[in-house]
């Protein structure tokens, strides 16, 4: 190892490093232009404004009010816009090209079928064209000379009750491009044992599902998420930090439902950005992603909402150098950590990792290599006389 190796990455560097993303919301990533197009073809007129670029600055301006509620209200206008098949088939094919072209070689989007049924698409209508958009969308990235796989993860609305139909639609769908089943949503006054009929039918079905948990309420979410509903991920669990006491002295102490997180393995869908809009997480230094990372807790990086946070996992990434100091070898354990707690099968986990991965960082830390020599002045120069 040569000191290189802990040279902080370049942003070039971290938008070509392989990445993966495991918490990434549909209709949370449309483009502002595709926005304003889809509601000029169906008349949609509840835009707040109808140029790109000032829509797009309105829904950064509207989810940084701190708070979870209000940043949900926003997606009002990305949901209005995508009830065609067409729409839908459009947004996830750019989905997965804006994917791509940041470097994401895998991905699972996630979505709620039941929000996209007002012009009379069925839910399975609903998973067919956003399946067809991936498909095309990685066509696209490949043409452009880009990689990516992407899953999708069906989600269902905490303060609904279609969570059991969900979840069989996603079992429905599991080989045809259904990796698994989320609930998302308003945390407060919606526990995930709500939906206790579901998580039940899909641990049957031997079927994967993350939660969303620990990201505007605390502990006694995530712990339901675990405990009562057996979640394989936990989206967010931020808030797994009030279970940890730091010291005067910088010493640690884990309370019980900490160490089993970290003991267990259970992954973390951490989204700063989000975190900082939403009111998680008062700043990026102060986010409690260094200290779990020190912790070693079983950590990814996500963007959430692309759309309303502005960001891509490149920014996400360097935003996280800037403040921490991460290295590329911090990113690839960010990266194999994701890979690991994919929904796909083991096999093809550790392919990714080993052939795509691994290479892909390797091949990043040795560019130092080739960097141009420095000129030295030859001797008896100017240089040497003074």
């Amino acid at each position: 190892m040569t000191s290189e190796t802990t040279t902080l990455p370049t942003s070039e560097q971290i938008r070509r490093a392989p990445k993966v993303l495991l918490h990434d919301h549909l209709d949370g990533g449309l483009r502002p232009a595709t926005i304003v197009e889809l509601a000029r073809e169906i008349g949609y007129e509840g835009l707040p404004e109808t140029d790109p670029e000032k829509l797009g600055g309105w829904f950064r301006e509207a989810c940084d009010s701190g708070s979870l509620e209000r940043y949900l209200e926003t997606f009002a206008h990305t949901c209005a816009v995508m009830q065609t098949r067409d729409a839908l088939v459009r947004v996830a094919a750019e989905c997965a090209e804006d994917l791509a072209a940041d470097g994401v070689v895998y991905a699972e989007v996630r979505y709620a079928p039941e929000q996209h049924l007002e012009q009379g698409l069925t839910l399975e209508e609903v998973v067919e064209a956003v399946n067809e958009g991936f498909r095309e969308g990685e066509r696209r990235a490949r043409e452009n000379g880009h990689r990516i796989r992407v899953g999708a993860l069906l989600t269902a609305m905490r303060h609904a009750a279609r969570a059991l139909e969900i979840a069989e639609l996603a079992n429905r769908y599991r080989d045809s491009g259904v990796a698994g089943f989320d609930i998302a949503g308003a945390e407060a006054g919606y526990p995930p044992t709500r939906h206790l009929d579901a998580f039940e039918y899909l641990k049957r079905e031997n079927n994967h599902f993350t939660i969303h948990a620990g990201e505007a309420f605390g502990l006694p979410s995530i712990w339901q998420a675990l405990q009562w509903c057996g979640a394989d991920r936990l989206g967010h669990g931020v808030r797994i930090i009030d279970d940890i006491e730091v010291a005067d002295d910088g010493s640690v102490k884990l309370g019980r439902l900490a160490s089993y997180v970290r003991d267990k393995r259970i992954p973390l869908e951490m989204c700063p950005t989000s975190n900082l809009q939403t009111g998680a997480a008062p700043s990026y230094a102060e986010h409690p992603i260094g200290l779990l990372r020190r912790l070693q807790f079983r950590l990814t990086v996500n963007t959430d909402n692309r759309l309303m946070s502005h960001t891509s996992m490149t920014e996400e990434f360097e935003h996280l150098v800037k403040t921490f100091r991460y290295t590329l070898d911090d990113m690839q354990w960010f990266t194999v950590n994701a890979m690991k707690s994919a929904f796909i099968p083991f096999d093809e986990r550790l392919a990714m990792i080993n052939d795509v991965i691994k290479p892909g960082y390797a091949e990043l830390r040795a560019e130092w290599l080739f960097r141009p020599a420095a000129t030295t002045p030859p001797a008896n120069s100017a240089s040497d006389s003074a």
